[in-house]
This record gives structure tokens, C-alpha cells and sequence, in this order.
């Protein structure tokens, strides 16, 4: 877990910049909303998987109790950045939590790599999530901005775990396709479609420039 960085206080404590629209204004609102709630369905799945992990593979304890605090500190500084971004807690919360808990249990009991499965998955699909808010957030808010860059170390360093866990040249089945497209499709009820469009906008090929350039 990375040591407490007071700049961050700043940032968390920071508002978007002046003059950006209040449809941008909303989808930062929204970001924040996903991001909390993902990092509250995170620590469901890695307090479930420890709890199995107890009895089943109690040398995995030690890293998943460590990942699982990094993601403690996740939710705690996207709650705290909500106030001044006029965000609030989503409205599916239980779902994420739910979700996090079945989703941890049952990998757990399936085996030591698929606990790793479920964390490459889980950890890649927030991982290009996180890419895609970052490029938004630029120059609209870099308190936000700063948030997300300080944690995707940490979430990054989870990914590379697990690969390094599932060996060279893993398999990308079935199970990862599916935990994969379930964190998507929760990220896009959580922001109601922001994501996706985010995701668009940012894809989408530049307007051509002028002739001869």
C-alpha cells in the first residue's frame, strides 16, 4: 500500500476547472460515482476470496489482504473528491457489492488461477477505464486527474501480479471474457452511458487538417 501523500488532500479537496459545461460537470460527477463503487465491489471480491483463501490457499492471504487494503484507500479517496464535484454514492451500490461478493466467493472455490483470472480481468477492464477518464479529465478537473493517476499505479501493480501469477502467455478464455464484460456493462449502467461515449469521443479520428499540411 503506497504511503499517505498529503498533495493529494488537495486534490481530493479541489474543484473542476471554471467554464467547463455542466455536461461536463455531470460526467466528473459520474466518474467519481463508478470509481467509488468499483473500488466498493473490488474489496468485496478480495474480502470474499480471503475468507475461502482462509481455509483453501492460506499462502494467497497475504497478497489479496494487501490488494484489498490498496483498494480500501481507493474508495476512501473517491468518497472524499465526491462533496466538492456535487457526486454522490451510486444508485446501484448494492449491486457492485452483491456482485463483488459472488464474484469473489465463487472463484475462489474454483481454484487458485481463477482467483488470478478474476484479477487480471477485473484489474484490465478498469485499467482501460481509468486510460479513457484520464484523457477526459484533462484541463476540466486535475484534481480527479490526480486521484486516478496516484491509484493506477497501485491497480496496475494488482494486474501484473496476477499475469505474473497465471504464468507467460496465459489464456485469455472464457471466464476472463466474461468477468471482463461484466465489469464493463457495470461501469456503463454506474455512469449512465458516460463510459461509453468517453470512450468514443476519445476514439474517434481527429477533423482532417488544412490541405497540404
Amino acid at each position: 500500500m503506497a504511503a499517505a501523500d498529503p498533495s493529494l488532500d488537495a486534490a481530493v479537496a479541489a474543484s473542476p476547472a471554471d467554464g467547463i459545461s455542466g455536461r461536463h460537470r455531470l460526467t466528473i460527477a459520474r466518474i467519481l460515482r463508478v470509481n467509488h463503487a468499483g473500488e466498493y465491489g473490488a474489496i468485496r471480491i478480495y474480502g470474499a476470496q480471503i475468507a475461502v483463501a482462509r481455509r483453501l490457499w492460506p499462502d494467497l492471504v497475504p497478497r489479496l489482504e494487501e490488494m484489498r487494503s490498496d483498494e480500501i484507500r481507493h474508495c476512501r479517496l473517491f468518497r472524499g473528491a465526491m462533496p466538492t464535484r456535487n457526486s454522490r454514492p451510486c444508485r446501484v451500490m448494492q449491486l457492485w457489492s452483491l456482485g463483488g461478493f459472488v464474484l469473489g466467493f465463487a472463484t475462489a472455490l474454483a481454484g487458485r488461477r481463477t482467483i488470478w483470472i478474476c484479477t487480471a480481468a477485473v484489474e484490465a477492464a478498469v485499467h482501460r477505464h481509468l486510460g479513457d477518464q484520464l484523457r477526459f479529465l484533462a484541463g476540466k478537473d486535475d484534481g480527479v486527474g490526480a486521484i486516478i493517476r496516484d491509484i493506477n499505479f497501485e491497480e496496475i501493480a494488482h494486474l501484473r501480479t496476477a499475469e505474473a501469477q497465471l504464468g507467460p502467455g496465459h489464456a485469455r478464455g472464457r471466464l476472463y471474457a466474461v468477468i471482463a464484460a461484466i465489469t464493463d456493462l457495470l461501469i456503463w449502467l454506474s455512469t449512465w452511458g458516460d463510459s461509453a461515449r468517453m470512450a468514443r469521443a476519445i476514439s474517434a479520428p481527429s477533423a482532417p487538417g488544412p490541405a497540404g499540411r
